[in-house]
């Protein structure tokens, strides 16, 4: 954070940190206010059915486990000192299928189920389905603001870090991200992504958004 700021201000400046496994705990707390209210979560883990919190916690846990274990990146927004945002990013070459990554399938039918393993599991594939063919897309499977610091600003910080990261590999064509809920559509739409498809899922549709990262139409022709 810059020096030179009021003392009288209590309010740092938000800060854009890498997340390693000490922040876990805080990680999973984020993501399970962040999801466990999405229709997207709530039809894949049945929230109909006794449990679909303890499925929600078991699956985020379960991802943010897997994501560490490849060390793929992980970055938050710090404000005050508290973790207050966090997004985690796929490797554009690690193309990854759940499906192969049978340690975590058998973690997550031990703890989710198995219908929510195998829902999960199909609705990961169709997202597969629609990425670029041609080209390798970072893709964005966690990203969640903790309601208590939500339309602050936070969000699009933490959305922008991300795409500057991607940016600076050379390897992405760009950022994959996906969202059940139409209010968020606008925001995703304000900062350049455009839709590749949509997945039915009950009665809703799920939107999956791609934006190009700025700059490598030119760098993949070699301008």
């Amino acid at each position: 954070m810059a020096n030179g700021s009021s003392e009288n201000n209590k309010q740092q400046q938000p800060v854009i940190v890498r997340l390693d496994e000490t922040a876990l705990n805080e990680a999973k707390s984020i993501l399970y206010q962040a999801y466990r209210h999405e229709p997207t979560f709530q039809y894949l883990f049945d929230y109909r059915r006794p449990g679909y919190e303890k499925r929600v916690r078991a699956t985020i846990r379960e991802l943010i486990g897997l994501y560490f274990e490849l060390q793929q990146d992980a970055i938050g927004v710090m404000v005050d000192d508290t973790l207050v945002a966090v997004a985690f990013i796929g490797d554009p070459e690690l193309r990854l299928n759940l499906a192969e990554q049978l340690s975590w399938r058998m973690k997550m039918v031990l703890t989710a189920g198995f219908a929510s393993t195998r829902r999960y599991l199909d609705y990961h594939q169709k997202i597969r389905e629609m990425l670029p063919e041609s080209r390798f897309a970072h893709q964005l499977p966690l990203m969640g603001v903790n309601p208590k610091y939500q339309n602050r600003g936070y969000g699009r910080e933490l959305l922008e870090a991300v795409q500057r990261l991607c940016s600076e590999n050379p390897a992405g064509c760009g950022l994959v991200l996906d969202t059940g809920n139409t209010r968020y559509l606008q925001f995703y739409e304000s900062e350049g992504f455009r839709p590749l498809g949509k997945i039915r899922l009950g009665d809703f549709e799920d939107y999956v958004l791609f934006r190009e990262v700025p700059g490598y139409a030119a760098t993949a022709t070699g301008g």
